[in-house]
């Protein structure tokens, strides 16, 4: 199926942006989560670059929407950045390895309910079984064991996981009824700019507001200290929006409960990278594994296949 190979390209290029939040978020010019979500919003509307070629290609002509599609694409887009922000607050918090694994369990979930409430999707047994073994081998591949329910029955920023995997799954949901009657096109333009009024929001926090004029005012001062984050931080968010983009993609022509679904893989991607990661910058990616922490790892990779096996067949 066409839809798995640009949902498992994509859910890489998540991975190696994911990795490379962890980084941004640990310098000094953007380590404010709400800063750097700020950044990422506003970063958003380049989309309209492409606008222009609606003169020569039928793709990509940009249309206003009826109201209700054009109140979905918004409602989309704010979530979405609601979203990201609580993610960067997790990841900071925490380890990427165990944050995004918690965070993208819970978007199957949540789009699953949705889409089966709204009675657009439903699914034979097996996939059932498929998006479960999933969910399962991602919480199974974050979590430490023996669980040790003590008061910190958690890891740091989990709560925060739960909360942006809500927001994004219900996202997530919000974009299949949008590409059910737009092009991808047009669908992502209206949620990037419903992305874009999110970002506006952040500014109404007084704290979050002073943060992010700030960096602003202090990126001015320090242009060439702050260059090469600067270009990372561009090429981390071409990244990531080659990745939202593919994900669009396999939405509009897939399932969207079993495109949520294969986020599992994308667990497999940040744990290889950010042990590769920890050998070069220990400080920031604080991933120590032993044997049985990689026979555990193992054991879920092997229930993600399943998974995978189950919902392709």
């Amino acid at each position: 199926m066409t839809w798995i190979l640009i949902t498992i390209a994509a859910y890489f290029l998540g991975a190696v942006t994911v990795i490379l939040d962890k980084y941004l978020l640990s310098s000094e010019k953007i380590s404010s989560p709400p800063v750097y979500a700020f950044y990422v919003g506003m970063l958003g509307l380049g989309v309209l670059m492409f606008w222009p070629l609606g003169f020569f290609y039928s793709a990509f002509v940009l249309k206003i929407p009826s109201n209700y599609q054009l109140w979905l694409s918004l409602q989309s887009g704010v979530f979405f950045l609601a979203a990201i922000t609580t993610l960067y607050f997790a990841i900071k918090k925490s380890e990427a390895s165990k944050v995004t694994p918690v965070v993208f369990s819970v978007v199957p979930i949540v789009t699953f309910l949705a889409a089966f409430s709204w009675g657009i999707e439903s699914y034979a047994s097996q996939k059932i079984i498929g998006i479960v073994l999933l969910i399962f081998g991602g919480l199974f591949i974050s979590f430490d064991l023996p669980l040790k329910f003590n008061k910190k029955k958690f890891f740091g920023g989990f709560y925060f996981s739960l909360l942006a995997g809500t927001l994004l799954g219900y996202s997530t949901f919000l974009l299949k009824l949008v590409y059910d009657e737009q092009n991808f096109f047009n669908g992502y333009v209206w949620t990037r700019v419903g992305a874009f009024i999110g970002t506006l929001g952040l500014l109404f926090i007084p704290h979050w507001r002073r943060k992010i004029i700030f960096s602003l005012s202090h990126g001015k001062k320090k242009k060439k200290e702050n260059l090469s984050v600067g270009a990372l931080f561009v090429f981390n968010k071409i990244m990531g929006g080659s990745s939202s983009a593919l994900i669009n993609i396999a939405i509009g022509i897939g399932s969207v409960t079993l495109v949520s679904s294969l986020i599992s893989v994308q667990y497999v991607f940040v744990l290889l990278i950010a042990i590769i990661a920890g050998k070069h910058l220990p400080h920031i990616f604080e991933e120590r594994l032993y044997f049985w922490d990689w026979a555990q790892k193992v054991a879920a990779i092997v229930v993600i296949a399943g998974g995978m096996f189950l919902i392709s067949a």
